[in-house]
């Protein structure tokens, strides 16, 4: 199969579309955070305790995966979109958390890259203290204008 059968196969087609569907990345969710709000969404911070007290994704809910099946009736709304997050990329937290919400009903996407990258690309991070911003780390995010333009 040359490259150009494979880019137009259906397999590779629906493959990347349903990552798309089921994915999304600290860029477009903060785009999506700012925008006119027809698309409700709430972010889920699946981590332990001790890991949201070190910072959260700004005005995100702390839903540790074990509590889930207890409390998500009670914090989340089901007309909304529900993005989960986790440590990083080799953390599958969210992954785990994103399933179990999607067992229970929940149009739900999971933030690939975690709280590392949500933090290494400068977005909004919230403490006891309040809430910050990290210049970007320039292996992770562009600077100075520059665009990845994705």
């Amino acid at each position: 199969m040359t490259v150009d059968e494979i880019q137009t196969d259906s397999a590779a087609v629906r493959f990347f579309t349903s990552r798309l569907a089921f994915e999304t990345d600290p860029s477009d969710l903060f785009a999506q955070m700012r925008g006119d709000g027809t698309d409700k969404v709430i972010v889920v911070d699946s981590r332990a305790q001790e890991a949201w007290d070190m910072g959260h994704v700004a005005g995100a809910v702390h839903l540790p995966r074990p509590e889930i099946a207890a409390r998500h009736d009670v914090v989340l709304d089901r007309d909304a979109l529900v993005v989960v997050y986790c440590w990083g990329p080799g953390c599958n937290g969210g992954v785990k958390a994103a399933l179990e919400l999607a067992r229970l009903g929940y149009r739900v996407k999971e933030m690939i890259g975690g709280f590392e990258y949500w933090a290494r690309e400068g977005y909004p991070v919230e403490t006891a203290a309040g809430v910050s911003r990290r210049s970007p780390d320039p292996l992770t995010a562009p600077v100075a204008g520059i665009t990845c333009a994705c």
